[in-house]
């Protein structure tokens, strides 16, 4: 129904998509996984029509049998091809009503809307899905989980032949879960293709028929899901190869170490409504804890929860054996906890100022007085981290969005470094960097943690994450599923507790 060949789409400096060849047929589900940067998202856009493929290249479109070339992501939809995105991409000024038939509205004799007729369909094709809502509502008023569903109407609604979906299940309760495979299996019987991104394992085995795992670009693997173990599916989606290992030491977490110091951190039970559940890990002085787990495994999520960005429907969180208020960074960072953020551009860095201000920027109430910053000590603080991080750049002075991104990435731990935190909550502390300034990085966590600061550490790259950590905990679909501790900290034993069923029950049905 919908295929590329030898696709490429090359951005300045990036190659995202090398030579992909991807088939969705019909009455099919096709899961297309990949870890963060593997080519899925750029892959989607050029079948919608958001991207065009590279003009020097071979790659081909073809659909219904038939080479194609859509300019726009309304000719896509209008040939029949139709995406629900992880973010609900719906207009939620206006009503249900209106979100489902937007730019199909059924008219009268005259030419204007037939708001009686559209207001029926809409009740119609959201019971067939379970929903029962007020079609006249504005969409903001539902929760984002009937938004979804909206969503989801939509695009069934619009009499597809192609339909994407992109991690449909993120903001959906159990129930709704339910009866989304459900329109999947009407969806597949119906002979619609259907393509389904998704990190959760459990949800790809209950669903798809045929999997494509892509990884920096490419085409990896491609076949029938059944025939595919897990482990096999992680390891080929990490770029690792599974040894032949026994799980000895390989545990389930209990939440209780034998040690002689007192954790420094302890976050307990933390739950955050579709995202976290009941997520539970210590950290102590001096000691590197590794946050393991697929994207999408709740590993940022955990992140913010405990630096207080992200606010949790239960739980708590305490330092030093004290308490801290969750759902308040400036509490957090009272404390004695800093966050370095995985997007540095988006949440991290202030490229218009400089060097010297973005490393201040976090400690500015603690130097000053009476409203007066203290420059001579500003000046002090920034040439103590510049010379301890080794921070390239023209001068204090130099805009921070000028920099390499291995320097903008250490001029962010300087600024938290400076606030002399207890702990220090890394998530992907090295992505994006050149090689050189990824050793600099991995080595400045080592002293720190030497110096007795209790870290925790997140990130994608297996070797980094197990060669950096002293502990491995390992999350899959929101929830703490085994730790790693000793000699178990291996990249078999990894893929294992994150390829197993989590606990507390079998796999979605």
């Amino acid at each position: 129904m919908l295929s590329v060949t030898n696709l490429s789409k090359t951005f300045p400096g990036v190659r995202a998509l090398d030579g992909v060849d991807f088939t969705a047929r019909a009455g099919e589900v096709h899961a297309l996984i990949g870890e963060n940067g593997a080519g899925k998202s750029t892959l989607i856009k050029v079948l919608t029509g958001v991207y065009q493929p590279d003009a020097d290249g071979a790659g081909q479109l073809a659909y219904d049998g038939r080479p194609v070339s859509f300019g726009t992501p309304l000719e896509a939809q209008h040939a029949g091809i139709s995406t629900i995105y992880q973010e609900v991409n719906l207009v939620p000024l206006m009503s249900v009503a209106r979100n489902l038939f937007l730019g199909r509205e059924p008219r009268g004799r005259l030419g204007l809307i037939d708001f009686r007729r559209m207001h029926r369909e809409a009740d119609g094709a959201l019971r067939e899905l379970g929903v029962r809502v007020d079609v006249q509502r504005p969409l903001r008023e539902l929760g984002v989980g009937a938004q979804q569903m909206v969503a989801l109407a939509r695009a069934v609604a619009v009499d597809a032949k192609v339909v994407i979906m992109d991690e449909p299940t993120s903001s959906l309760e159990p129930r709704e879960v339910q009866t989304l495979f459900g329109v999947i299996r009407m969806l597949r019987e119906r002979g619609i293709a259907v393509v389904y991104v998704s990190h959760r394992l459990d949800e790809l085995y209950a669903v798809c028929d045929a999997v494509t795992v892509l990884r920096d670009g490419k085409v990896v693997h491609t076949g029938r899901l059944a025939a595919l173990e897990r482990l096999d599916l992680v390891s080929l989606m990490l770029g690792r190869a599974v040894g032949d290992v026994q799980d000895e030491g390989l545990t389930k977490f209990s939440g209780e170490h034998d040690a002689a110091s007192e954790p420094i951190l302890r976050a307990q039970e933390l739950t955050v409504r579709h995202q976290l559940h009941g997520v539970s890990l210590e950290v102590r002085p001096g000691e590197v804890v590794g946050l393991g787990g697929l994207l999408g495994s709740g590993r940022s999520e955990t992140a913010k929860a405990i630096a207080g960005a992200l606010p949790v429907d239960g739980g708590r969180v305490l330092v030093a054996g004290t308490a801290v208020r969750t759902g308040s960074t400036p509490a957090a960072i009272r404390a004695g906890i800093s966050l370095l953020p995985e997007d540095r551009k988006a949440e991290g860095i202030v490229p218009g100022l400089s060097v010297r201000e973005n490393i201040a920027l976090a400690a500015l109430p603690g130097l000053s007085r009476f409203g007066l910053v203290d420059e001579a000590r500003i000046d002090r603080i920034v040439d103590t981290f510049v010379q301890r991080l080794h921070i390239k750049s023209a001068g204090p002075h130099q805009k921070v969005g000028e920099l390499s991104g291995g320097n903008q990435q250490k001029v962010l731990l300087a600024r938290w470094l400076a606030m002399n935190p207890k702990v220090l909550l890394l998530d992907e502390p090295t992505r994006g960097i050149d090689v050189g300034a990824k050793a600099e990085v991995q080595k400045l966590i080592d002293e720190l943690a030497d110096d007795g600061l209790g870290v925790l550490l997140i990130s994608s790259d297996m070797e980094e994450l197990i060669e950096g950590s002293d502990r491995v905990v390992v999350l899959k679909d929101g929830a703490v599923v085994a730790e790693l501790t000793a000699d178990a900290v291996t990249e078999d034993r990894l893929m294992r507790a994150i390829a197993a069923t989590p606990a507390g029950g079998p796999p979605v049905e």
